[in-house]
């Protein structure tokens, strides 16, 4: 979402850095420029206006100034600002006793509220609790029957009554069957427009007088920028909301709406939708999400999608054969699976320190994994124990049924034989050397099978000696 942010702030910071010392004329410079990055990414003007004086206000401070570093106290002061406009987010959800928790959901039509309802039951059955949807979007066509769907999918329990005309009816009735099928939380649908109305407005307040909600979250679709802050600010006139959920934050959106939205309406945002899959709701860090606009990535994020997607047992036993330097291409292949799951690769290189301020000018296929996978399942169960088996007829046959060329399957098994090897090395090291190791292994490449190297895919291709030495003859 925030890709064109970023480029921005980068480069602003990047002519702060070649400057000797902040004075009040590059300061100036440097929050003109930051002023119109905001502006172009659909923020709320007067959140840049306060935004832009606080920041000048901390840079002219006379210890800045007095910096040796301009560059890197301005991308500090800047990430500040950043969680503080954002933050503070408490993404916790407060449960009661006795059961049932009550959540409302609003939110316009099309903004994903119904998704979103299945998104945050798929939340709460990982932290151990027994959601029940109620289905109270008695406008929209076909909303309750998406609801059941959902249900079946998620083995998740939907009350609905068919036939019903009045929802504060229908979420009674859904409060009362929580309770009797020992439910801990009650999600309800409510219904939405396409614009914001008295009947809407109505409809959702008899609702949360009926069944007094603990949680009224207001669904947001991001690519709507300032007027998803508009909607939020109006429906929490009315409904006092306890947090906003912002949909299709994967999404080419500007980022408007994240920036504005707290400091506009008061109200955080406690969820953001990353994804079509039902488990792709992420909780809101003010301090990652700034780090991330910053291209200073979210390793702290990536961490954790990894202990969620990553067998734990399974890994421990690979720590177990890398350190002997008995790990195979059939482990190699299977923890490229795992990888998988945590998303298309230039997202998870964007949330590595120090890579994502350069993913802009990298071009990574989604599928950066596929030849590689390709080759190793051509290979036989001795070969992928053994590599070094792999000869000339060998090459070409597993080139040929992996749809590669020799020279791939060469380049992959080369590159893997200097892997184990540093994974033998690194199984005895402190997380400081383990960390400069993954740095070497991650300049390997990738390209037709072989391990990453992320310098062949920069955009701006620098000719060798030799292109450079054929181009001056073509010249002459």
């Amino acid at each position: 979402m925030f890709e064109a942010l970023t480029n921005k702030f980068t480069d602003i910071f990047r002519k702060m850095s070649g400057r000797g010392r902040l004075t009040e004329q590059n300061v100036k410079d440097a929050m003109r420029e930051v002023r119109q990055a905001l502006l172009e990414a659909d923020v709320n003007y007067k959140v840049v206006r306060e935004f832009c004086d606080t920041v000048r206000e901390k840079a002219m401070g006379q210890e800045v100034i007095a910096s040796l570093h301009p560059g890197q106290v301005m991308v500090k002061i800047v990430h500040d600002e950043l969680v503080s406009l954002m933050g503070p987010v408490d993404t916790r959800i407060y449960y009661v006793s006795p059961p049932p928790t009550i959540i409302m959901m609003a939110g316009l039509q099309g903004s994903g509220k119904t998704t979103t309802c299945g998104k945050l039951a798929t939340y709460l059955k990982k932290h151990g609790k027994n959601p029940l949807m109620v289905a109270c979007d008695l406008q929209r066509p076909a909303a309750i029957e998406q609801l059941h769907v959902l249900g079946r999918q998620l083995d998740v329990a939907v009350y609905s009554e068919t036939g019903e005309k009045n929802p504060v009816k229908v979420a009674r009735g859904g409060v009362k069957a929580a309770k009797d099928q020992h439910c801990d939380v009650v999600i309800i649908d409510t219904a939405g427009r396409l614009h914001i109305d008295q009947e809407m407005m109505k409809q959702a307040e008899d609702i949360a007088r009926a069944v007094t909600p603990h949680q009224i979250y207001l669904v947001c679709d991001a690519m709507t920028g300032q007027d998803a802050v508009n909607s939020a600010r109006e429906f929490n006139e009315r409904l006092e909301l306890d947090g906003v959920i912002l949909t299709k934050f994967d999404s080419d959106a500007r980022g408007g709406a994240a920036l504005s939205v707290k400091a506009v309406t008061g109200k955080p945002i406690k969820f953001i939708g990353v994804g079509e899959k039902l488990d792709k709701l992420e909780e809101f860090h003010p301090d990652r999400m700034a780090g991330r606009i910053l291209g200073m990535g979210d390793v702290v994020s990536l961490v954790e999608k990894a202990q969620q997607e990553f067998d734990v047992e399974q890994q421990a036993k690979m720590q177990a054969k890398m350190a002997k330097g008995a790990f195979t291409l059939t482990d190699f292949l299977a923890q490229m699976q795992q990888m998988k799951k945590l998303g298309p690769m230039k997202d998870v290189l964007k949330m590595i320190p120090g890579l994502g301020s350069q993913m802009g000018s990298m071009d990574i296929p989604d599928n950066a994994l596929g030849p590689m996978e390709a080759v190793i399942h051509s290979m036989t169960p001795e070969e992928r124990d053994n590599p070094s088996i792999v000869d000339g007829s060998r090459r070409r046959r597993i080139a040929r049924g992996s749809g590669t060329q020799p020279e791939d399957v060469s380049g992959l098994i080369k590159s893997f034989t200097q892997m184990q090897g540093l994974m033998k090395q690194m199984a005895g090291m402190g997380m400081r050397d383990r960390m400069r190791l993954a740095q070497q292994m991650g300049q390997m490449d990738m390209a037709g099978g072989r391990m990453p190297n992320l310098k062949v895919k920069q955009r701006s291709k620098r000719l060798t000696k030799k292109e450079r030495e054929r181009k001056k003859k073509r010249k002459r």
